[in-house]
C-alpha cells in the first residue's frame, strides 16, 4: 500500500486538501449521509456578525462540501468576508429519545466563480431525481461554487 507518509503530507495522488495538509475529517458515516441528498441549512456571518441561515443542496468534491449557486447572494457576499460557515442537518427519522439526530459540520469557505451549472446538474440527480435538467434555463450563467473546508463535526448522532 505504499510508504507510510508524515503528518501533514500526502502522495501525488490524494485528494488535493489531503495534499495541502488539510486532512478530510468526514467519516464514512457523514461522507454516506451526504451522499443521500439531505437539504442543508447554512449559516453565515453578515457584516454586523448577524447569523445569515439559508438552504442548500450539497456535494463532495476532493474533500470539500460543495454548494453551487447561480447568482450573486448574501451568503456570497458573507463568506467572502468572513469565510466561517457552518452547515446543519436533520437526519430523518425519530429515535426513541423524541430529539431527531442531527449533523452539523463546522470549516472555512471560498467561493469560486464558474462550474454551477455542472455542479447543479449533478445534485439535481439526488435532490429532485434521474432525468431532471437544471438549472432549467437555456445558457445558464457560470454562477458561483463555495467550497467548504470542514474543520469540525458535531451533532446527535453516530458521526465518528
Amino acid at each position: 500500500a505504499g510508504a507510510p507518509t508524515a503528518p501533514g503530507t500526502a502522495p501525488a495522488g490524494a485528494p488535493r486538501a489531503a495534499r495541502m495538509g488539510v486532512m478530510s475529517r468526514l467519516s464514512p458515516t457523514v461522507l454516506e449521509f451526504l451522499a443521500s441528498g439531505p437539504l442543508a441549512h447554512v449559516v453565515t456571518l453578515g457584516p454586523g456578525g448577524d447569523p445569515h441561515v439559508s438552504l442548500a443542496w450539497v456535494g463532495l468534491e476532493d474533500d470539500e462540501v460543495v454548494i453551487g449557486t447561480m447568482f450573486e447572494q448574501h451568503k456570497l457576499q458573507n463568506l467572502r468576508a468572513d469565510p466561517r460557515v457552518a452547515l446543519s442537518f436533520e437526519v430523518p427519522g425519530h429515535p426513541r429519545s423524541g430529539l431527531p439526530s442531527y449533523l452539523v459540520l463546522r470549516g472555512r469557505a471560498r467561493v469560486t466563480q464558474g462550474g454551477a451549472p455542472e455542479l447543479l446538474q449533478r445534485l439535481a440527480v439526488t435532490y429532485i431525481g434521474p432525468g431532471v435538467t437544471f438549472p432549467p434555463m437555456p445558457d445558464p450563467p457560470a454562477g458561483y461554487v463555495i467550497r467548504i473546508t470542514v474543520e469540525k463535526v458535531s451533532g446527535m448522532g453516530d458521526w465518528d
